[in-house]
């Protein structure tokens, strides 16, 4: 890395130099200077996807004591554990960008307790049955590794190299949700009846899963940013159409039905055409309105006083 003595330069080279960095491919470190909008979409960005983490292990939690043999039991068992050790891992990137704005991650968790900060969409979300654990595994975590693989190459440094080791254990989370899905599909009629119940129940959360398109959205977005900034190098639309062009093809090969009758791959755009889900409605479910927020969220809130002991010890 070449260093930069960014004292005698005004904001406006600070930003020029720093932005020569970034389109020369160099990594920006947590002491390195760096424009107020770049750290606040990092902390936005990734305080989220920490926190998701952390949030999404929950409806696989209640899975763990139901899960129907031991061998499943622990698959599931070790996926809970891998999800809050990303989150831990993340919240530890986040806390480098909070330090020169006064924060820890106690800022974190309020703002999560108080609604300020969101989590994803998809962990607001009921998982009544064993295929709901299935469907979370392959399609809510391989959605999760176009969006984290796309950030691989991220300009923070930190970030691409937390990423490197949580996007290699969701493969493996992928491919235990695969395991479960293809036992289903071959599976009766009942289990065949179950798996596409549960993809029925998921298919908007999916679609809502990599946000609304820019053209959906007002303003200046944060996708805009994170393109700007070369954290991420693919809007919302495109790693959606990602999304569908690898597993829609897997879904209609398990003899599933797509929820969405409509929907068919236009040759001349290279492209799916789908029904927009309501984005009100994701805008609602990520306001804690969702069908299971408020009962995570209490579960979060319980968990984090009750071991707070433990954090006072260790401060």
């Amino acid at each position: 890395m070449n260093f930069i003595d960014t004292h005698q330069l005004t904001e406006e080279e600070k930003h020029q130099q720093f932005m020569e960095r970034i389109n020369n491919g160099e990594k920006i470190e947590a002491n390195d200077w760096m424009p107020d909008d770049y750290r606040m979409v990092l902390i936005k960005l990734i305080s989220m996807h920490g926190i998701s983490e952390i949030m999404g292990a929950l409806p696989e939690k209640e899975w763990v004591p139901k899960a129907p043999s031991l061998r499943k039991k622990l698959g599931i068992m070790a996926k809970v554990q891998d999800e809050m050790g990303h989150g831990q891992l993340l919240l530890r990137v986040v806390e480098d960008l909070l330090e020169p704005l006064g924060k820890t991650r106690e800022d974190i968790m309020d703002d999560l307790f108080s609604g300020k900060l969101k989590f994803h969409n998809v962990f607001h979300m009921e998982a009544p049955t064993w295929a709901d654990a299935g469907m979370i595994a392959w399609l809510v975590d391989g959605a999760a590794i176009m969006t984290q693989t796309n950030m691989l190459q991220a300009s923070y440094g930190p970030y691409a190299r937390a990423l490197q080791r949580i996007c290699a254990e969701e493969v493996f989370h992928a491919q235990h949700g695969e395991s479960i899905i293809m036992a289903l599909a071959e599976g009766t009629d009942k289990q065949r009846e179950m798996l596409q119940d549960s993809l029925n129940r998921w298919w908007d959360s999916l679609l809502m899963f990599f946000g609304p398109a820019t053209a959906q959205t007002t303003g200046s977005s944060k996708q805009d940013l994170t393109i700007k900034y070369k954290i991420r190098t693919k809007t919302n639309e495109q790693l959606r159409q990602d999304f569908f062009k690898k597993y829609v093809p897997r879904v209609l090969a398990l003899g599933l039905k797509l929820p969405d009758e409509t929907m068919h791959f236009d040759q001349e755009t290279g492209e799916w055409i789908y029904q927009q889900p309501d984005w009100n409605e994701f805008k609602k479910i990520i306001s804690n309105n969702g069908p299971k927020s408020k009962s995570r969220l209490q579960l979060r809130i319980t968990a984090y006083e009750n071991n707070r002991w433990v954090r006072e010890a260790l401060g």
